[in-house]
């Protein structure tokens, strides 16, 4: 059976003003990812990793090339648009979390169900905590939670709208080692149950080999 490709980008480059000259961020960055897939965009610091992954998510512009998320060209979509494709097909997970700190774990994780409308939020929100290991912490606001369990409550808000792809930028990056270890056992765990396609920017190529597949960028290209 033919797999699926999830996401496409084809030509992307980024460029933008540093004074008077053009700075060069990525040149001609193309490839496939396949339904279920696990990748790792790894690179040394400054290679353009995360500006790429912020082009395949939509919340930055490609100075040139195109990014199809489901057959659907992204940056053919306007910014609403965008917006809506992401809320239904796309999960995020940050180094810095980007928890709400007036919301507690339970509403942060039922926010991306409500402004879908989604009538079912907080019995899905409490169900997916549980499985992070934070069933008895649904009250708890952002700085009442180690930073272990604030990455968990973002995991489970990204995977709580089932996304087809989940964008992770370094979700260990801001974690001690054996937090760290745990959320990303959790984070391929998750991706196996529920058959997302994830990609992920990391520097450590330990957790880069447990992917399927490496996008190594050096200088801003697709290197070896």
């Amino acid at each position: 059976m033919e797999t699926k490709t999830v996401l496409s980008a084809r030509g992307i480059g980024k460029t933008v003003k540093s004074g008077e000259d053009d700075l060069v961020i990525l040149r001609e960055i193309g490839f496939d990812v396949a339904s279920g897939e696990a990748v790792a965009i790894v690179g040394a610091s400054g290679s353009g990793k995360s500006t790429l992954l912020a082009i395949l998510a939509g919340l930055d512009t490609p100075s040139t090339g195109t990014v199809e998320l489901d057959g659907v060209d992204i940056f053919g979509l306007d910014e609403d648009s965008r917006a809506e494709l992401r809320g239904r097909s796309v999960g995020f997970v940050f180094q810095s979390f980007q928890l709400l700190p007036a919301l507690s774990a339970l509403e942060n994780v039922m926010l991306p169900l409500e402004l879908a409308g989604r009538d079912d939020a907080e019995a899905e929100a409490r169900a997916i905590l549980q499985r992070v290991g934070l069933g008895e912490r649904l009250g708890h606001y952002p700085k009442h939670l180690s930073g272990g369990e604030q990455q968990r409550v973002a995991l489970a808000r990204a995977f709580v709208v089932r996304p087809k792809l989940l964008l992770a930028d370094e979700p260990t990056g801001s974690l001690d080692s054996e937090s760290g270890a745990a959320v990303i056992d959790l984070v391929f765990e998750l991706n196996r149950s529920f058959g997302t396609t994830l990609i992920m920017v990391t520097h450590d190529e330990g957790l880069a080999k447990r992917c399927g597949r490496i996008v190594r960028l050096v200088a801003g290209r697709i290197g070896t």
